[in-house]
């Protein structure tokens, strides 16, 4: 965009109507508070079911996607902006909707030679009977993030998740199923820039209890992160490296993050997801990696607002 902040008015999408409302919520007051410090004009749009015609009335610029999980991060809010012809953050219809569904982009990543874990989608009531395959693993929503209805069984387990199964189960009648890699949680934040994708550094991030839960990610105090993560050279460039094959291979656009597992002991190192809308709240990995490297959080918003495109 070539028009001075003052000049563009900016609807920041937050809330919406999935599981991570409350995240998306931090998130998008977080941005819209550095884009008005940029001199942006910025509305806060709670995106509901009626956010075609607000958006209609409200006519702004380009607007800044700021919402995690179904709707939202799955192409479908993206739908919604290419048929308004508002410009937006973040991957498109295509990218947005691939990368939410695990099993699919797995394919796509190892096709493009990223290293992924093995496993499958599974019926949740038979995960919920038996084993099926060797403990330790881990069980997903095929189509959720942030950790949301994820569980680890652990090595010797005898009992199953009994709350795969259960009747308020709300993700889905098919879960995915992958071999647990202990070790390192590492992250990656990609820059889409025209040049190329750029990665900018590796995070190591311990939980402050054992697991790289919802709360987590979210909690003050829910983990620490250590940046630049103390790897072997050879790996922490591989990181690199992958997080960009996995952002072109995706056909992601703006910011991506790629989380990655690390075993130290087996060499083994597997991309778990993309994330195509990486949270933006104050213990959020996205904002810590670029001050890391020198991209304060407003010239971050900043350069997002600038991407900002649409097919139209």
């Amino acid at each position: 965009m070539s028009r001075e902040p003052s000049e563009t008015h900016v609807a920041v999408l937050l809330g919406g109507l999935s599981s991570e409302r409350e995240v998306s919520l931090v998130s998008g007051r977080e941005c819209a508070a550095a884009l008005r410090r940029v001199g942006y004009r910025v509305t806060e749009v709670d995106a509901g079911r009626d956010v075609a015609e607000v958006l209609s009335r409200l006519k702004p610029d380009v607007a800044f996607n700021a919402l995690h999980g179904v709707w939202g991060e799955d192409g479908t809010i993206q739908g919604v902006l290419e048929t308004l012809a508002i410009p937006y953050t973040h991957s498109g219809v295509l990218a947005s909707a691939l990368a939410m569904d695990k099993a699919k982009s797995k394919a796509v990543l190892k096709a493009a030679g990223v290293s992924v874990p093995g496993g499958g989608l599974y019926d949740r009531h038979e995960v919920a009977r038996r084993h099926v395959i060797e403990p330790p693993y881990v069980i997903k929503p095929n189509a959720e993030g942030s950790s949301v209805g994820v569980y680890l069984v652990r090595e010797g387990a005898n009992g199953f998740v009994a709350e795969v199964g259960a009747p308020d189960w709300a993700y889905g009648d098919e879960v995915m199923v992958e071999p647990y890699v202990a070790g390192k949680e590492l992250c990656v934040t990609v820059i889409g820039e025209a040049a190329g994708p750029r990665a900018l550094t590796v995070t190591d991030i311990t939980p402050a209890k054992g697991f790289y839960d919802y709360e987590a990610k979210y909690a003050p105090g829910g983990s620490k992160h250590e940046l630049p993560a103390a790897l072997p050279p050879a790996v922490f460039e591989r990181c690199l490296r992958e997080a960009e094959a996995a952002h072109t291979a995706l056909g992601c656009r703006g910011v991506s993050r790629s989380d990655f597992r690390y075993d130290a002991d087996t060499g083994v190192l597997v991309l778990l997801e993309v994330n195509t809308q990486p949270g933006m709240t104050p213990t959020s990995l996205v904002p810590e990696q670029a001050s890391f490297v020198g991209t304060s959080f407003e010239e971050l918003m900043r350069w997002m607002v600038e991407d900002a495109s649409c097919r139209r």
